[in-house]
């Protein structure tokens, strides 16, 4: 990686810090420049705008999002091992924040906001929710779960699961959380066997 790769990377991830503290909306050049030390001009030369800015940053979360829930799923057997080893990896990123919490505070703060910024999220989001629905989908096809399972409503409702966890864990200090998600899931799981 390149001295100006690696002083993107990092950046990108300071970024995304003070985006998922803070909300997409509050991320601009002035505020990461303070929070990097670089100038405003040097970051302008790597962005150019706040919303290319913005761009950039739900791009980097989402690959980091991929890399740590995603491709562990794909790289475990299909079936319900597939699912849970998704909810498991979903559940501890949750459990630390950063890019969960951007995508989650992003959704609310851009649900109305027409533009680049909202058409990127809705996209990354759609796409989560047909990977999700694809990896049950292909378990439906090998019998690991019931032949009439709806892989949309599953992708939907453990979505849902995940949504309240972040809310009863992050916002609601809810002790019991993780033990709440674990016990919707595992319902989830019973209900298309």
């Amino acid at each position: 990686m390149s001295k100006g790769e690696e002083t993107r990377r990092q950046v990108l991830e300071a970024a995304v810090e003070v985006a998922a503290s803070g909300g997409l909306a509050s991320l601009t050049i002035g505020s990461l420049a303070d929070r990097t030390g670089m100038s405003k001009s040097g970051l302008f030369a790597h962005f150019k705008s706040k919303e290319a800015l913005q761009l950039q940053v739900l791009e980097f979360a989402g690959e980091a999002f991929v890399d740590d829930v995603v491709r562990p799923a794909l790289s475990a057997p299909r079936g319900e091992k597939r699912i849970t080893t998704l909810f498991e990896s979903w559940l501890a990123i949750s459990r630390e924040g950063s890019a969960e919490c951007l995508f989650v505070s992003a959704a609310w703060e851009y649900d109305d906001q027409p533009g680049p910024v909202r058409d990127r999220l809705v996209r990354m989001h759609l796409d989560f929710n047909d990977s999700v629905a694809q990896m049950f989908r292909t378990g439906v096809s090998e019998g690991f779960f019931a032949p009439g399972a709806d892989p949309e409503q599953f992708a939907h409702d453990l979505h849902g699961i995940m949504l309240i966890y972040f809310q009863a864990h992050r916002l609601l200090g809810d002790a019991r959380a993780e033990e709440r998600a674990r016990h919707a899931f595992a319902r989830l799981i019973e209900s298309n066997r």
